[in-house]
């Protein structure tokens, strides 16, 4: 579609197809006794099983993709970045009548003189974007999404829920920022991985204000891509801890840095083999090959004395686990975040699950502040990796929160 023809459908959309939406949706909406409000979706791309796809995908065709029970949003509106050959969004904006804007802003309008939509979800993941040259970090447009969004907002005078995919940016300054400006505008923001929304086997929750001697988290993948999920699991279990949860310090390490620090004492075969054990079907073999090359430990040094290690294994399949040592316990405790890895990719569903929920009511599932910890954090790992493992100062991390109760995966199919 040309970018002509889509300015005209999106200004047509609030007089002809947002009132055919809102005829079709008000039905499907009986069932769950609260009217499906409307969001736009800004998104980098949208291709099969992107973040794009398993987010707005739900709220188009169901939590299951197949039709059926969904979230009670419909999307009134939908922006991409960049539209690959895969791109699914020209084929679904057909078949479900919502407009492409050619503009963050129009998204949000759907080109008239207001904001038009209940929420929005700015996915800034997939697609093809530059690294940063020193630290190998992607340049998703996060911020500039957000700068738009709120843009917008300031111009006709109101703002809406805002929900950020993954971290918030790969610069702490650009999170931190982000933060700020919701605060002062006064609008809620979400963000993060669905890593803590996900299953947990066994449904672990840490009693609250408990004491914690020592974590190890496991994870795979691209050390920030993924390396982001393994924080937020880690954090949204030792965030109930008592005390405070800054950070500060970082160390990144590889290879025989790795074996050095274990003789430092940062971290445990002990605590590995705990995480390890959780998870089924784990891969076997000497560990000075599955540690090798591929692998990077995090050391994260917290405010409250507690030390932790995130440890991205990639020799040792798709799986994130954590384990810790409680004080009082004679042995550490583990769960495994288990992960629906085909379509549709069901922990997602919960995830959108839990930005419903602040769409509808005003207040955040759970604190952004979670997210800005883990974000910051994120950047010092890159940054100590690029570094050869320098051990970084983080003064900036000083981020006190109180921990969200929002239910996971098994504390919600119990109800």
């Amino acid at each position: 579609m040309s970018l002509i023809n889509r300015r005209t459908w999106l200004k047509q959309a609030s007089m002809t197809s947002l009132p055919l939406l809102m005829t079709s949706v008000i039905n499907a909406a009986e069932t769950s006794g609260r009217k499906k409000l409307p969001v736009a979706a800004i998104v980098t791309e949208y291709t099969p099983n992107s973040h794009a796809d398993v987010l707005v995908g739900k709220i188009l065709e169901g939590f299951k993709q197949q039709g059926g029970p969904g979230p009670d949003l419909y999307l009134a509106s939908l922006y991409t970045d960049q539209v690959p050959e895969r791109d699914l969004s020209r084929v679904l904006s057909h078949k479900y009548h919502f407009p492409i804007a050619p503009k963050i802003e129009e998204a949000i309008t759907l080109g008239s003189n207001q904001v038009q939509v209940a929420g929005v979800l700015s996915i800034g993941e997939h697609g093809t974007y530059p690294n940063t040259p020193d630290t190998n970090q992607k340049m998703y447009p996060r911020k500039r999404f957000f700068d738009e969004i709120t843009a917008t907002f300031k111009k006709y005078n109101k703002a809406v829920p805002v929900f950020n995919d993954k971290h918030l940016g790969y610069r702490w300054q650009d999170a931190k920022e982000m933060v700020d400006t919701s605060h002062k505008m006064g609008f809620p923001l979400m963000a993060g991985s669905s890593l803590p929304l996900t299953w947990r086997k066994p449904a672990l929750t840490l009693p609250a204000n408990c004491e914690i001697e020592s974590v190890l988290s496991i994870g795979r993948g691209h050390f920030e891509a993924h390396g982001f999920h393994t924080l937020e699991a880690q954090q949204c279990l030792i965030e109930r801890r008592k005390g405070i949860t800054g950070v500060t310090a970082v160390q990144a390490v590889r290879g025989k840095q790795i074996w050095e620090s274990e003789r430092q004492g940062q971290w445990s075969r002990s605590m590995l083999q705990a995480a390890l054990d959780a998870i089924p079907n784990v891969a076997k073999g000497n560990w000075g090959e599955i540690l090798k090359d591929d692998s990077a430990f995090f050391h994260i040094d917290h405010q409250d004395g507690l030390k932790s290690t995130a440890a991205i294994i990639n020799r040792l399949g798709r799986h994130y686990a954590v384990a810790l040592k409680l004080r009082g316990q004679q042995k550490p405790i583990a769960t495994w975040f288990k992960l629906e890895l085909t379509p549709p990719f069901g922990h997602f569903a919960y995830l959108l699950k839990a930005i419903e929920h602040m769409i509808h009511t005003g207040q955040p599932a759970y604190p952004v502040e979670r997210t800005l910890l883990t974000t910051g954090i994120l950047d010092a790992v890159m940054h100590s990796l690029a570094a050869n493992g320098k051990r970084l100062e983080t003064p900036q991390l000083a981020i006190n929160y109180k921990s969200g109760d929002w239910p996971f995966a098994n504390q919600q199919m119990k109800h």
